[in-house]
């Protein structure tokens, strides 16, 4: 049913593999309605974490980003 309204980018293992590590089961919007742009502003606004994975995702950039993150949000939670 997926694969009718959603193609995996860069490819299924890659995109499979980030939405995994990024906790994909349990925190996912797809949206074909509102735009990048508009998702980044509200996640901006929410102070919550937003990633992106689209054709330019690499696996490994995709879990340091991950990880970066991790230690930011831990951070900006503290101060």
């Amino acid at each position: 049913v997926a694969r009718a309204v959603w193609r995996p980018e860069p490819d299924l293992a890659t995109s499979t593999e980030s939405w995994l590590l990024a906790g994909g089961p349990h925190h996912t919007v797809l949206s074909t309605a509102v735009g990048l742009e508009a998702l980044e502003d509200f996640a901006r606004i929410a102070e919550t974490e937003l990633l992106l994975i689209d054709a330019a995702t690499d696996q490994r950039q995709f879990a340091k980003e991950l990880r970066w993150n991790q230690a930011y949000y831990r951070l900006a939670r503290g101060l």
